[in-house]
């Protein structure tokens, strides 16, 4: 009997959770068994098996559409004993896992969080969802060709995403980010491809000169939901007071560069962005 590697795709309703499932069982597939033209055996007698397990399908065939709490975390038992029945080499769950007992129950080997809608189409599910702080990958865009083979590689390799090393040398962005937006992103990855992690400073000044409408959180949100499809586990953004002039003295052990991007990215106005979005 196989011990999977258990895969918990989860998310809202509506968020993309089934397809990306879908194609990453596809993927998975594909690149742990090569094709062999002359094998007739079937990919699973081939090698590495994959199952995939959907939450709506489960609960079809135990007729149990209970969504109490009791019955949220009845489902998530039920899944996981599923996924370890299945004698396979990976299982693949897609539900929504509202709950973080629900999360721990199922003991993922690898996390993904579908995050591509701020609300799905039930309401009493929206106020449950307890957003995950703790999970492999988070998908932001509703985008499954591009970004199950990101996802794949790194299950395959069984590579880890990076972990914030706070003695290493990174760099620094200082900034309101209101929004953050594509040249705000320019500047990170010049920033990224130099130091390998950067601290994302975001000035404490909602409201600061009449303007500045957006409040850390987010501000917080803006940048995660940009950046953590790639770069997760390589930033920390950390909230600090307005500054507005940086001073220091000889040899301080760093140094302050200013970058130089196209017109295109130069010409990227945040005030322009505020106006177009009625804040302003």
């Amino acid at each position: 009997m196989k011990t999977p590697k258990r895969i918990l795709i989860m998310g809202l309703p509506g968020s993309g959770k089934t397809y990306f499932a879908e194609r990453l069982k596809q993927y998975l597939e594909a690149h742990l068994n090569p094709v062999n033209e002359h094998s007739l055996l079937p990919i699973a007698d081939a090698g590495v098996t994959v199952t995939w397990l959907n939450a709506d399908d489960i609960r079809t065939q135990y007729n149990d559409w209970d969504f109490s709490t009791e019955g949220r975390v009845r489902q998530s038992v039920r899944m996981r004993d599923l996924a370890d029945a299945a004698n396979t080499d990976y299982a693949i769950v897609d539900f929504v896992a509202p709950l973080m007992e629900q999360r721990n129950n199922f003991k993922a080997d690898w996390t993904v969080w579908i995050d591509t809608i701020e609300r799905g189409r039930f309401e009493d599910t929206n106020r449950a969802f307890v957003p995950p702080e703790v999970y492999d990958f988070r998908i932001t865009e509703q985008n499954a060709e591009r970004w199950v083979e990101f996802v794949g590689e790194h299950i395959i390799e069984n590579r880890r995403r990076p972990t914030f090393n706070w003695q290493a040398e990174s760099a620094l962005l200082l900034g309101r980010y209101q929004p953050w937006h594509a040249g705000h992103r320019a500047l990170f990855e010049r920033a990224i491809a130099k130091s390998g992690q950067v601290i994302i400073q975001v000035r404490d000044c909602q409201g600061w000169n009449g303007s500045n409408p957006f409040e850390f959180e987010k501000v917080t949100e803006f940048i995660r939901r940009d950046l953590d499809p790639i770069y997760q586990g390589q930033y920390e953004i950390m909230l600090v007071p307005n500054i507005t002039e940086i001073v220091y003295g000889r040899d301080v052990g760093y140094k302050i560069t200013q970058e130089t991007f196209t017109e295109e990215i130069h010409s990227i106005s945040a005030t322009k962005i505020r106006r177009s979005l009625g804040l302003e």
